[in-house]
């Protein structure tokens, strides 16, 4: 699990990797550090999930607060959804610095209170947990185990949800930020 390991990793072909769709929802993280792994399984179990991890994941990888990529499995049958984490120092700082000016750059347009709020939450964001899933293979299950991910994060690290084509949600789940697309997008 070191930081040598690349941050969009695809076991598909490039040419079917072009070719795939993916939804992208991120936590903006006010928090210094991500948690270890280990925590987020155990928030998972704790809420009747059942969380399966690459074979090769080795016990140590647990414990490490600068891990950079997992995937994790909710059906043997389906994909995994893979979850990154991108922080403002290290490796992948350029990464995290591109994302951070995307959002704050699409929430200059709005100027109401909880555009404000998502933008605070942005601007003070230390590291941004991604998570990527494939809409044409996922499950309900899968969108649920996925909003527990978001939901460790937001509430263990101080931050804030953001889905593509939805937008910015309070911690109460209720969207405050609407980024959907309009007809003529």
């Amino acid at each position: 699990m070191g930081k040598q390991l690349p941050i969009l990793p695809s076991t598909a072909q490039p040419a079917e990797a072009a070719a795939e769709n993916f939804l992208y929802s991120r936590v903006f993280c006010q928090k210094d550090n991500s948690p270890p792994l280990r925590l987020l399984l155990e928030f998972l179990k704790s809420r009747g999930q059942t969380p399966i991890t690459p074979p090769q994941l080795d016990e140590a990888a647990l414990d490490e607060w600068a891990w950079v990529q997992v995937a994790l499995g909710y059906d043997k049958a389906r994909k995994p959804i893979q979850v990154f984490c991108v922080r403002d120092r290290g490796t992948y700082q350029d990464v995290f610095e591109q994302e951070k000016k995307q959002f704050l750059d699409i929430l200059t347009a709005y100027d109401d209170i909880e555009a404000s709020l998502a933008t605070e939450f942005v601007n003070r964001a230390r590291f941004i947990l991604t998570t990527r899933l494939d809409p044409a293979d996922i499950t309900d299950e899968g969108y649920d185990f996925n909003g527990w991910i978001l939901e460790f994060y937001q509430e263990h690290c101080n931050g804030i949800v953001q889905v593509d084509g939805k937008g910015f949600f309070s911690p109460k789940g209720d969207l405050i930020v609407d980024l959907s697309p309009t007809e003529e997008e």
